[in-house]
């Protein structure tokens, strides 16, 4: 199929996104009541889309999120390739002053341009554009040509960099709200074209 409609779906919140904690890729929090809402309301709005295929991470929350549409019989897949990006040490942690300082500086690098920085046991946002472009190349690969994506903050920014051609330092001007979405056009001879984004059903 040389065009395709793809849709990337940040998942719905957890109480770990509500208390401000990072969960990263080691924390398998489930969506709380808030998060449900949102997906039951993002369903809502978007259940006459002719989805033919859905792809999400390999943690619950993005399950979860995209739960209606796997309920109509959608086919599926889960792919770790499309987690978060690993936090290392602080997954998990409740960041206090020194723990926020540590994280604004490495997002001061980042935007700089020292993509190969990373938590001490996290991954940089180079390892992840690698995982996440060997990802994109199975998902435009393979049939269908209305597919929707449902990831994780982070991982969004980095793969909106990739696909539309940004350098990776500009990550951080794509937001990432619960539920939020991205739509985008992809053409096999000309790449992929954002046409439209929506925040937060709920």
């Amino acid at each position: 199929m040389s065009s395709k409609k793809i849709y990337v779906v940040r998942h719905g919140q957890t109480d770990y996104n509500l208390r401000g904690v990072v969960q990263g890729s080691g924390i398998d929090a489930p969506l709380n009541h808030t998060g449900r809402r949102q997906a039951a309301a993002f369903f809502e709005q978007n259940k006459h889309l002719p989805i033919d295929f859905i792809y999400y991470s390999g943690l619950i929350r993005t399950r979860q999120s995209i739960e209606p549409f796997l309920n109509k019989g959608i086919p599926s897949i889960s792919m770790p390739e499309l987690n978060e990006i690993s936090w290392g040490k602080y997954e998990g942690i409740p960041m206090d002053e020194s723990g926020h300082h540590h994280y604004q500086d490495m997002l001061r690098r980042w935007a700089s341009g020292q993509l190969d920085y990373k938590i001490e046991g996290g991954e940089s946002p180079l390892q992840v554009a690698d995982r996440l472009s060997r990802a994109m190349d199975h998902i435009t690969g393979n049939g269908g040509e209305n597919l929707l994506l449902c990831m994780h903050g982070r991982a969004i920014r980095i793969l909106m960099c990739l696909l539309l051609e940004k350098p990776l330092k500009e990550m951080d001007q794509f937001k990432h709200q619960n539920l939020c979405c991205y739509e985008l056009h992809y053409h096999r001879d000309q790449g992929y074209e954002l046409i439209g984004y929506t925040g937060s059903p709920a």
